[in-house]
């Protein structure tokens, strides 16, 4: 028994013998039609079994070709050879019956069988006449096997396949029966894609996307079909390369125009079907339903927006109305108000007057001119803080009894007004004394920081709070910073007392804060024995240390000196001149005015600076 292994090393295959004696191991090679199917399945690195289907394929094709029954043509020996052009190819090979489904073995196979029944010599020798030269049908034969087993040639004749049928449905031909006819037509000109798995037509139970997707196929289809089959010049006869090229050039032109021809037919065919279309005519129907469903929605919808902005508008002029009569109500009211005040101020001013001449009438009630002028301004009082009432009463005692009981009615009054104001003077200093106890107490449990806040402490954190203004980075880490470095007083402040101090600061009533700066103002005069020379001119902010200037810039001065050192920048010769004549009346305290606010920048820069290193020191 021989056993060939599945692969081999080389191009020798080993076989050992199974015998009774012991295994013997040899070479053996491969020869004949084994040798062949070897050397196929080693050049294509494919297996045994590979080999065998291919065997296998050849072998259905040949039984094919060997069952292929040709159809013999009645008009071959009619055929004229110089009109080959007009002849059915596939007819006259016997192939009529298969035409473009045909394979290249059955056309060659069709062409052998041709040649042994019409050849010339075999006709000839059977005593049928023959026609001399390329006369002979017998060309025609040739002349369509040239034509079919070149690729090229036979697609130009099957795109003009003469039992082909270009023919179009109309609209009225597939209006009841629509798939039956379409789905022909449409699958007889599928073979001209040059796509494969063209979509079918389908059936009325068919999707909406595969209905979409077959004639989005349609409308864009792609069509291998050409028309050179049908050249009327052939430029192969021409004489010379320029008509040659005259030959081409009408020759495209003619093919382009049948292409442009055979799209508007497909054309054609997809809108007549689009437009017979059942199925296209439902979703047309269901579409139109949604749309007007989504209308009345839409339009329901708007209705009901324009009732709720109706009503809106109905409820915003009711609300104006409203509105409007209410103010018009206070209007009145107010209108009404002001007559009674206006009534009752008149008769107030009466009633005053009324007093006055009563008083006037008794001599005030004295015949010492001091104690009638006392009395005049404790009249004047009365008049002041008595209300209408009590000016009517005090009035008809005055006019309807005798002097010494006017009198003794006029002074019991003038003593109840004065007790009152007594009072209220009591209470405001009770509250002020309280409102200062307060301060002091909140400020009170901040450590030493808050302690001995002396007058000049006072009047520099004023001024560190005027240069570094809201919105200064670490503000009040700064302010505690620049008030430690120019501090008299020794005493460190931090950024906490500052706070607080500032605080009960704006609590204070406004004549202590007006106190505060008089005495400031006060210590620069014993300081420097001057006064300002404008009543009021406002001090301009000034840095703690020595100045020569005594006289204080005014607010107008400072923005003369700013506008002006704009104007005159570094390099202008003779700046400060310049600057000077810009300022009237400080023609030599510009430079040092200048000096000093370029101290002031750089204090407040190196206590920003100090907060800030403190800072990062602390990260």
């Amino acid at each position: 028994m021989l056993l060939l292994p599945s692969e081999a090393d080389g191009q020798g295959t080993a076989i050992t013998h199974a015998l009774t004696s012991a295994s013997t191991l040899g070479q053996v090679e491969p020869v004949g039609r084994w040798f062949e199917a070897f050397v196929k399945r080693r050049n294509r690195n494919a297996s045994a079994s590979f080999q065998e289907l291919e065997d296998k394929k050849e072998l259905s094709e040949e039984s094919e070709d060997e069952e292929l029954q040709l159809e013999e043509f009645p008009m071959l020996k009619t055929l004229d050879p110089k009109d080959w052009k007009n002849q059915d190819h596939y007819a006259v090979l016997g192939l009529g019956h298969v035409r473009y489904k045909a394979t290249q073995r059955q056309i060659k196979a069709a062409q052998k069988a041709m040649i042994l029944k019409h050849h010339p010599d075999k006709r000839k020798a059977a005593g049928e006449p023959i026609k001399e030269g390329d006369n002979d049908y017998f060309t025609c034969i040739t002349k369509a096997y040239e034509m079919l087993s070149d690729p090229v040639k036979r697609r130009a004749f099957n795109s003009v396949d003469p039992t082909f049928d270009n023919s179009v449905p109309s609209k009225s031909e597939a209006k009841d029966y629509f798939f039956e006819v379409f789905s022909l037509v449409f699958e007889r000109n599928s073979g001209w894609s040059n796509k494969k798995n063209v979509p079918k037509l389908g059936d009325m139970n068919s999707s909406f996307e595969d209905v979409d997707a077959f004639y989005s196929f349609w409308y864009n289809f792609d069509s291998w079909r050409e028309f050179s089959y049908l050249d009327e010049e052939e430029k192969e006869k021409a004489e010379c390369r320029d008509e040659r090229r005259w030959i081409e050039k009408q020759n495209r032109a003619t093919r382009a125009q049948r292409k442009k021809e055979e799209m508007n037919r497909i054309r054609t065919l997809v809108d007549n079907a689009y437009s017979c279309d059942p199925r296209i005519k439902k979703i047309k129907e269901e579409k139109a339903k949604k749309e007007a469903e989504k209308k009345a929605k839409a339009e329901a919808k708007r209705k009901e927006q324009e009732a709720k902005e109706k009503q809106r508008q109905a409820e915003l002029e009711a609300a104006r109305l409203a509105k409007e009569k209410e103010e018009e109500e206070v209007r009145q009211q107010a209108l009404l108000a002001k007559k009674e005040k206006d009534i009752q101020k008149k008769a107030i001013k009466k009633e005053r007057q009324k007093l006055r001449n009563s008083c006037k009438t008794w001599n005030h009630f004295s015949d010492n001119e001091a104690e009638r002028v006392k009395m005049m301004e404790e009249v004047e009082k009365l008049c002041d803080r008595l209300e209408l009432a009590s000016l009517q009463c005090l009035n008809e005692t005055l006019t309807s009894s005798t002097k010494e009981v006017g009198k003794a009615a006029l002074e019991k009054q003038i003593e109840e007004i004065n007790e009152q104001i007594r009072k209220e003077k009591e209470e405001a200093e009770a509250r002020m004394r309280q409102a200062s106890k307060n301060a002091e107490k909140s400020t009170g449990g901040s450590g030493n920081g808050s302690k001995n806040w002396s007058e000049d402490d006072l009047q520099l954190l004023i001024k560190a709070v005027n240069l570094f203004p809201a919105g200064t980075n670490s503000r009040w880490e700064v302010i505690a910073n620049y008030m430690n470095i120019h501090s008299c007083s020794g005493v460190k402040r931090t950024a906490k007392d500052v706070i607080g101090k500032a605080k009960s600061l704006q609590k204070l009533d406004p004549h202590q804060k007006d106190d505060i700066n008089k005495k400031a103002f006060d210590k620069f005069k014993k300081e420097h024995g001057v006064v300002p020379q404008a009543d009021n001119a406002t001090p301009s902010e000034r840095f703690e240390g020595p100045c020569t200037d005594f006289t204080p810039w005014i607010t107008e001065e400072q923005k003369l000196l700013e506008q002006a050192l704009k104007t005159y920048p570094v390099n202008t010769p003779e700046r400060w001149e310049k600057i000077a004549e810009a300022v009237p009346g400080r023609t030599k305290d510009c430079m040092k005015r200048y000096k000093e606010l370029v101290e002031m920048v750089k204090a407040k820069k190196a206590a920003q600076e100090q907060v800030l290193n403190a800072s990062r020191a602390k990260k």
